[in-house]
């Protein structure tokens, strides 16, 4: 009897198990994803039984929740104040540059708004200054101060911005703070969070993880922004965590974390608020539309001198695989010269196709990332693309000066991009994201000056040495690349 039982629930359990797997296989096919992606899940649920299959439970079938999915696709498309907004047209271009036209043309039809004109943009790459900008913003600030970070670090300069957003929120301007509960969550667990919300700071995690909400939610969408809004008209954008880089993971021994941010003044930070009031109503549930556009005295700028910039927001919600296609068109834009920076060079087939396509067709094309990573996975995953970007003619270089973190993208001295997002399957297709979009060739120059800064501190990869690496690197390499569609 005993015997007989075993043997029912052997048969049951392998009857399950192969319903379950089947359930998986035809999920895949029916999402019609790209073919590396999909034979890379097929592998991972038929070589690992039952972790391929609690790994996509996890980490591919869930994603950020039935509600808030279509609350934030409620949110993007269908909200009045965009109307309002685009009324407003003497704050918007009619003509980019050759190099930029495709792009634009691509954020209007897919976002609904065309390029917007500023003449107040400053790059920063010292971390210090940076902060010391910010700590003066905040306290110059009369009516709302508005922040979403992936990661807080509390400790030496971020101790200082808590410190004034504290100051400022109890002489009585609106203070929110949104950061990612898996980025953040040293801050999460530190006094900052009570003192914060006593002053009257509304401070909210995002995309919280905990056991509950891990069978409702993917656990690694995250909210990856990193966007500082001060009275509807004082925005920064870049790569930089609100952290002490001399103090940040500095355990990992890969150096001082290496950033650029923007600091932007006028109309764009009208369309950054609308971004970041969809992010709140997702997370929270409550609407923070910003200010009406025609009553908040939107200049009209008559410097002609002015650059033409754009916003790209992803993530659930937001159009579908917006930063895929930009990064595409951008990069197929390109006619002289291409230079990136990014600390994780995990590209799509359909990216380094694009990157190897500039490089053979004349582009001078540069790819600058960190020679030491954070990210185990990634280093080894992203050293598996060399062999054929170099092939294509592609250089590479690894910076040896600590962990660059910064990612942008410059085309011709002329059109940059600066933002959040990685050369990486997570930025492209799932985490919350936010580039800028610049067409002017002064700015152009600046970012062109940064980028053989970051140079002159690289070391440039040399083709033959590359080929003759030893063979259980290729063979670590490949295996890593095995899971370079899920990075």
């Amino acid at each position: 009897m005993i015997t007989l039982c075993i043997a029912m629930f052997a048969w049951l359990f392998f009857f399950g198990y192969w319903i379950i797997i089947t359930a998986i296989t035809l999920r895949i096919l029916n999402k019609r994803n790209s073919i590396p992606y999909a034979i890379t899940w097929f592998l991972i649920i038929y070589i690992f039984p039952f972790m391929g299959i609690i790994m996509w439970l996890f980490f591919k079938e869930l994603y950020l929740g039935k509600r808030r999915f279509q609350l934030a696709n409620t949110i993007w498309s269908k909200n009045p104040w965009l109307t309002d907004f685009k009324s407003c047209t003497w704050i918007f271009t009619k003509r980019n540059s050759d190099v930029a036209t495709a792009l634009f043309q691509l954020c209007k039809h897919r976002q609904g708004i065309s390029g917007i004109k500023c003449d107040h943009i400053k790059l920063l790459t010292n971390a210090k200054e940076v902060i010391n900008m910010l700590i003066r913003d905040i306290y110059l600030a009369k009516h709302n101060i508005e922040m979403v970070f992936y990661i807080w670090e509390p400790g030496g300069l971020a101790d200082e911005v808590a410190k004034a957003l504290i100051i400022s929120a109890q002489r009585g301007i609106h203070c929110r703070l949104m950061l990612d509960s898996a980025g953040s969550i040293d801050f999460f667990r530190s006094r900052w969070v009570t003192i914060m919300r006593n002053a009257g700071i509304q401070v909210v995690e995002a995309l919280k993880i905990n056991a509950f909400r891990m069978f409702f939610r993917r656990i690694d969408l995250r909210q990856h922004r990193k966007v500082i809004l001060i009275d509807d008209n004082i925005t920064y954008i870049g790569s930089m965590n609100l952290v002490d880089p001399i103090l940040f993971k500095q355990s990992s021994k890969v150096g001082q974390w290496i950033d650029i941010m923007t600091r932007i003044e006028g109309p764009i930070a009208s369309t950054i608020g609308i971004i970041y009031s969809c992010d709140w109503e997702i997370e929270t549930g409550k609407k923070i539309l910003p200010k009406n556009p025609k009553k908040n005295n939107i200049k009209i700028i008559s410097n002609s001198k002015y650059s033409t910039i754009q916003v790209i927001a992803s993530g659930p919600g937001f159009p579908k695989n917006m930063m895929h296609q930009a990064l595409l068109t951008t990069i197929y834009a390109a006619r002289t010269e291409l230079i990136i920076t990014t600390p994780y060079l995990v590209p799509s087939n359909d990216l380094l196709y694009a990157i190897c396509t500039a490089a053979q067709r004349g582009v001078e094309v540069s790819i600058i990332i960190p020679k030491y990573n954070d990210s185990i996975l990634v280093k080894w995953a992203s050293r598996s693309f060399f062999s054929e970007l170099l092939e294509a003619g592609v250089k590479i270089y690894l910076f040896k000066k600590g962990l660059l973190h910064s990612k942008s993208i410059l085309v011709d001295k002329q059109l940059s991009l600066i933002g959040t997002a990685n050369f990486d399957m997570r930025s492209l297709w799932l985490n919350f994201e936010i580039t800028l979009v610049v067409d002017d060739s002064k700015f152009g120059k600046k970012l062109n000056s940064i980028q053989y800064e970051y140079i002159t501190h690289s070391i440039l990869l040399d083709k033959k040495l590359w080929s003759i690496r030893s063979y259980w690197k290729k063979i670590v390499e490949n295996f890593f690349y095995f899971f370079s569609p899920l990075l």
